[in-house]
């Protein structure tokens, strides 16, 4: 799916071993990897990510979110971006989408999340908002300049 969407952005994609990538490369931008991967394998990528700071390569760790909550999540490894699936804890598949999932970036980054994403200020840690955020695409997608997708927000009912 990565080289899918990669292709028509004519971004080269290079599937491989993360240790053996050549910091050297100039155009090397990005990495993408996985814990735990397709085979439940752990890897812990924080001398990967301390590697990709290093040079200005952008560090990017799909993960699954159990597995971020009872061991070392990405984001304390050192990751600019977090993202993944949060299917597993329950939420129907709706005939095909959408699906809950998250996605999370270091403060450097954070300006640069699309437009209108919204949030609220809590000002305690023990309020609890009867508040839900669904993904959406804008209204630009109609006249051919689809945006990036937004937040919305939802009262739960």
């Amino acid at each position: 799916m990565v080289k899918t969407r990669a292709e028509p952005l004519k971004i080269k994609v290079v599937v491989g071993d993360p240790n053996l990538i050549d910091w050297s490369d100039s155009s090397l931008c990005g990495i993408l990897v996985q814990t735990p991967d397709a085979m439940w394998m752990l890897h812990d990528f924080t001398t990967l990510f301390e590697k990709a700071k290093q040079h200005g390569v952008v560090s990017c760790c799909g993960t699954d979110l159990m597995a971020s909550v009872l061991l070392k999540p990405p984001g304390e490894m050192g990751a600019d971006v977090v993202l993944g699936s949060a299917q597993r804890f329950g939420a129907p598949l709706g005939f095909g989408g959408p699906h809950a999932a998250f996605f999370a970036v270091s403060e450097e980054f954070k300006r640069l999340i699309p437009g209108r994403v919204i949030g609220i200020k809590v000002k305690t840690r023990r309020a609890v908002w009867p508040y839900a955020w669904r993904f959406r695409r804008g209204s630009n997608v109609l006249r051919g300049n689809a945006p990036h997708p937004i937040f919305v927000l939802h009262k739960r009912s």
